[in-house]
């Protein structure tokens, strides 16, 4: 799908094709007992506040870092693809209700087949450019590449 000007102005993506399986991914992404093993930057850990994976159900992780740092992150899911595609909002919680976040934006995760193992890609859509170069500017490709190795690691070890 070719992107539009505001996919490019507006968008952060990461591509990436991993070993483990899309079967042993989907399964560490949305048992939310694996999820916090993998979901943050080590040292920092996350509590799976609430997990409710459906369209319109509540998806709200709280991290905290050892230097005391917190990141409270409410949202909700938007579209769920068994083992193909994940869609969240922190611009929406529980039920659609509308949400005020510190990083308002849509995330898009999706999952395939290639070669042995899965291409995983994972989009933060922004409202705008700043806000893009906010969250770019904040470690984005850094923390959210991290966060991957730990998945991919982390899923490699389930059956």
């Amino acid at each position: 799908m070719p992107e539009t000007s505001q996919a490019a102005t507006h968008d952060l993506v990461i591509s990436r094709l991993l070993s483990a399986r899309r079967a042993q991914l989907w399964r560490a992404w949305t048992d939310p007992a694996l999820l916090k093993e993998w979901w943050c930057p080590k040292p920092w850990t996350t509590e799976v506040r609430a997990f409710d994976l459906r369209p319109g159900g509540a998806f709200h992780t709280f991290m905290s870092g050892p230097d005391g740092g917190t990141s409270d992150n409410p949202g909700c899911f938007l579209e769920i693809v068994p083992q193909q595609r994940i869609v969240s909002t922190s611009c929406l919680i529980a039920d659609w209700r509308p949400a005020t976040s510190w990083m308002p934006m849509t995330a898009i995760f999706t999952f395939a087949d290639e070669g042995g193992g899965t291409r995983y890609t994972a989009t933060a859509m922004h409202l705008d450019a700043a806000t893009r170069d906010r969250h770019a500017e904040m470690g984005f490709y850094e923390g959210w590449n991290l966060c991957i190795d730990q998945l991919d690691a982390f899923a490699l070890q389930l059956g």
